[in-house]
C-alpha cells in the first residue's frame, strides 16, 4: 500500500498545535476591506482555533501526519 499524502491545499491553510488542535486564519481580509466593519476586521486578525466538529473532519480527511 502506498502512503497517503497530505492534501497540498490543507497543508497551506491549516496547522496543528502542540495539543493537536487545528489552527487556521479567517477569510475576508484580502481585499474589499474598506466596506467591512472595523469590528469584523479586528476579530478576523490573527489565527483562530477551529471548533472540534470541523477539526475532526479536517484531520481525518486532509491532514495526514
Amino acid at each position: 500500500m502506498p502512503k497517503l499524502k497530505t492534501k497540498s491545499s490543507a497543508k497551506k491553510r491549516f496547522k496543528l498545535t502542540a495539543k493537536g488542535k487545528v489552527r487556521f486564519y479567517s477569510a475576508c481580509l484580502r481585499h474589499g476591506t474598506s466596506k467591512r466593519p472595523q469590528q469584523m476586521k479586528r476579530q478576523n486578525r490573527g489565527s483562530q482555533i477551529m471548533c472540534d466538529a470541523d477539526a475532526r473532519i479536517i484531520k481525518r480527511n486532509f491532514l495526514r501526519a
